[in-house]
């Protein structure tokens, strides 16, 4: 009797982290379509308005200095009042602006509303890794955090599928659609995601409730401050931080590069890099492996060799004046800068204490996000001032890619 008690908790227990897995890459997914729509968004949005490549690079970063000044504080908020309000605040703040931007008819309304719409995606990373924290062992929460990172790829197939179609024919009704999702994963988020944090240790789910105070009383009281002046965040944030200028300066430009050299309509560039995202997404659920079995202890190497080789690739990539060739080329440097971005990202929960894993992600993305904002405005700026080519703008984003990881090499870590 008692073992069958204990097989049905067992057997609810594994659904209940199925549930909340899907429901965090919901989130996700709807995340990395906005994200990656914005770059597609921006042609008919430039041509319609007269914009230049400085003022839709300017429009793009300003989403991430949105991002960048409340992911500290995001952070913050999920250590102290739990994952759950942090989620849903996001989801509904982003579907709020979103549908706003489908109505937005000048410059300053299109800075603005991505620049409050990055406010709002500023609270789903810090709050998605802290609930994962919150509901699994540190032995599965950097397959876990992969898996769900691998919505980063599902965002893009979103995004250059169905997200590239609804723009092609009108890009203000894209964004109502756009913020209608965000609506339904926040619904997601509401049903499925704990209230109550839980943890599942050796098959068993065990709540905390009662002994949640005297257990934190017990924890290392360690502060934002404290976090701020600890070398592996302040490595991992520069290296975020490089790599992602590359990350999002490919992603920005990408749809406008591809359209120019190649002489592709937004539909059929659509296709192209919706191919990319699905072996983008294969290889981000593949670097969760990777990472939790081939790697492990061995991250570091993973994550240098993955920059080094992903440098390259992106000064192929601008030699190729075939379009399978490019588009084989621009699957290997995702598939390379993907597993650099899941090592870098998961790393603090091999590191870091998971009481303060809200925190420590908060920082580090930040970096990252001041890479996003950074990379869009620079990228277009020298695109600009190189008369609309892409020559110094990729050779630029092949640079950050090194940087990022000689950055990697200053972390230190225990088993070292």
């Amino acid at each position: 009797m008692g073992r069958q008690v204990l097989m049905e908790r067992q057997h609810h227990a594994q659904s209940a982290s199925g549930t909340l897995i899907v429901s965090l890459m919901a989130g996700y997914s709807i995340v990395y379509m906005d994200k990656n729509m914005i770059s597609t968004a921006i042609i008919p949005i430039a041509d319609q308005y007269g914009l230049d490549p400085g003022q839709t690079g300017t429009i793009m970063s300003a989403f991430f200095l949105g991002y960048t000044l409340t992911l500290i504080f995001s952070g913050w908020l999920a250590d102290r009042f739990g994952s759950k309000p942090v989620l849903m605040g996001s989801m509904m703040l982003i579907g709020i602006f979103s549908f706003l931007f489908g109505f937005a008819n000048g410059l300053p309304f299109f800075i603005l509303i991505r620049f409050l719409a990055g406010m709002g995606h500023g609270g789903y990373p810090p709050s998605c890794s802290k609930a994962i924290a919150e509901n699994f062992p540190q032995e599965r929460r950097t397959f876990v955090q992969a898996l769900i990172l691998s919505t980063s790829g599902i965002g893009g197939i979103l995004a250059f599928t169905l997200g590239a179609n609804l723009i092609s024919s009108n890009w203000h009704v894209a964004y109502s659609v756009l913020g209608a999702c965000y609506l339904v994963a926040c619904v997601l988020i509401l049903i499925f995601v704990p209230g109550t944090p839980r943890k599942a240790v050796a098959g068993k789910v065990e709540h905390i409730e009662a002994d949640a105070a005297a257990a934190a009383s017990q924890e290392p009281k360690v502060g934002v401050w404290e976090l701020l002046k600890n070398r592996n965040v302040l490595a991992l944030f520069l290296a975020l931080l490089f790599l992602n200028i590359l990350l999002y300066g490919t992603m920005s430009w990408m749809p406008s590069y591809v359209t120019k050299t190649f002489n592709l309509s937004i539909s059929q560039a659509g296709i192209l890099l919706a191919v990319n995202a699905v072996f983008s997404t294969v290889a981000t659920i593949f670097s969760g492996q990777l990472l939790s079995k081939l790697f492990l202890g061995r991250e570091k190497q993973a994550i240098v060799g993955s920059t080094v080789i992903t440098s390259v690739l992106v000064i192929v990539f601008l030699f190729l004046q075939n379009v399978w060739l490019s588009l084989a080329c621009m699957i290997l440097i995702s598939c390379f800068a993907v597993l650099a971005f899941t090592g870098m990202f998961t790393w603090p929960h091999k590191i870091m204490d998971s009481h303060l894993i809200g925190s420590a992600i908060g920082i580090t993305s930040t970096g990252g996000t001041i890479g996003g904002f950074l990379a869009p405005v620079i990228s277009g700026y020298l695109v600009k001032a190189a008369g609309g080519s892409f020559f110094w703008a990729f050779s630029f984003l092949a640079l950050m890619s090194l940087l990022s990881g000689l950055v990697v090499l200053t972390v230190k870590v225990k088993q070292e």
